[in-house]
């Protein structure tokens, strides 16, 4: 039966992109120039740089730091603050790769793995504060309201996932860290970690590229697929379908029903999502942000399966990663609504007619800048890439050849 169905599906979409050619196309462009702009230039110098760091060490040295903090909150060792830190910089799906990568060098065990994943992908502050706040709401000031309902909800995500896993037996029990940073075990698992890896720099540098870029290739394929995706069910009017049976719970949390096409689209697609949210006039500012945190906190079936792929490399499970992004949305749509007003009168999101600050006005024009320079530059940092990428993949291919 799910031979069948799945066979079914795939062929309905198949015969959906020929009877809809322009409307694929039109998607499948739309999402290589989000992948092409944003994501690849803005992912892959922090990818590069994670492999590097993983590989000298110094992502060891700051987990017997960062223990004392991450054991008693969050249940993982302190390598985990390093994923989540860099989860937050850079956006989706990098905490998944990180934490595969972990799991990859047996830094974490199995449930650790499970628990850091689930909260360790979030929307970058460049998605939150250039694509959604200046790009679709022209409202630079959300972005602060975005960002803070957002990371508070997904630390909170984080606190109750140290309670997964609690009941399955331990073959052996943590070592029990102490409460003051240990600066000299610090420094001895950075000298241990370095001397086990044998590889010179020009390896090392050659096989972060590699694996960035390899992750990257395979995030601009379920970026643009489920762009397609999204589109095609919009045209076959599946999305307004399910928008539908939203007409009867978007109303009892007081929100408007035309928010059921945007709120199903984000549940495919992050940016579509957003963006339609943004565009529903029926509504005031504060019902659009608590759509669009829940749409960014549940992240999408596009990222999920971005998330899926690489945990499918490790024996990382993926349910719990699903069940962490329904809490992450909810979360960060409860905490849009507690944050409103203080954060609504500081930053001066709700009054357009207000004199604003002008260190407030500073922020504005910075991420407007950010949003225009990746606009313009992105695109050559990701064919110089790409370049690269092809000099050290030929390269390997000869020498195994001649190996």
């Amino acid at each position: 039966m799910k031979t069948l169905v799945l066979a079914t599906l795939v062929t309905l979409m198949a015969i959906s992109m020929i009877a809809l050619p322009e409307d694929s196309l039109e998607a499948s462009i739309r999402g290589l120039k989000m992948w092409w702009e944003i994501v690849f230039p803005s992912l892959f110098p922090f990818f590069v740089i994670s492999e590097l760091l993983i590989g000298f060490g110094v992502v060891k040295f700051l987990g017997v730091l960062l223990e004392p903090f991450m054991r008693p909150f969050f249940r993982v060792p302190g390598v985990g603050g390093f994923a989540w830190a860099m989860g937050m910089a850079t956006g989706f799906p990098a905490g998944a790769k990180l934490t595969a990568r972990l799991r990859q060098e047996n830094q974490l065990t199995k449930i650790e793995a499970q628990r850091l994943v689930s909260f360790t992908n979030s929307s970058s502050p460049l998605f939150i504060f250039g694509a959604v706040s200046v790009g679709f709401f022209h409202n630079p000031r959300l972005g602060f309201l975005l960002a803070a309902a957002h990371y508070l909800g997904n630390f909170f995500v984080g606190f109750i996932m140290r309670f997964y896993g609690v009941k399955e037996k331990k073959l052996k029990k943590h070592k029990e860290k102490k409460a003051l940073f240990n600066i000299s075990e610090a420094l001895s698992s950075l000298h241990q970690t370095r001397i086990q890896n044998h590889k010179p720099l020009g390896k090392l540098l050659g096989d972060a590229v590699m694996s960035s870029i390899h992750t990257l290739l395979m995030i601009g394929g379920f970026i643009i697929l489920f762009s397609v995706i999204n589109k095609l069910l919009f045209h076959l009017h599946f999305t307004p379908a399910i928008a539908s049976l939203l007409d009867y719970i978007l109303p009892i949390l007081q929100l408007p029903k035309e928010f059921g096409n945007s709120l199903v689209a984000g549940i495919f697609e992050i940016t579509l999502g957003s963006q339609m949210a943004s565009e529903v006039q029926s509504s005031v500012l504060l019902q659009q942000a608590i759509i669009v945190s829940f749409i960014l906190g549940f992240s999408g079936f596009s990222v999920h399966a971005q998330v899926a792929s690489i945990l499918a490399t490790t024996d990382i499970a993926y349910k719990p990663f699903f069940f962490a992004r329904v809490l992450h949305g909810i979360l960060a749509s409860i905490f849009t609504v507690v944050l409103w007003e203080p954060l609504s009168n500081y930053f001066h999101i709700q009054t357009t007619n207000t004199i604003v600050p002008v260190f407030l006005q500073e922020y504005d024009h910075w991420w407007e800048t950010i949003l225009v320079v990746f606009s313009k530059f992105g695109p050559l940092l990701t064919i110089i890439s790409l370049v690269f990428y092809l000099f050290f993949y030929i390269r390997k291919m000869s020498n195994n050849q001649v190996s």
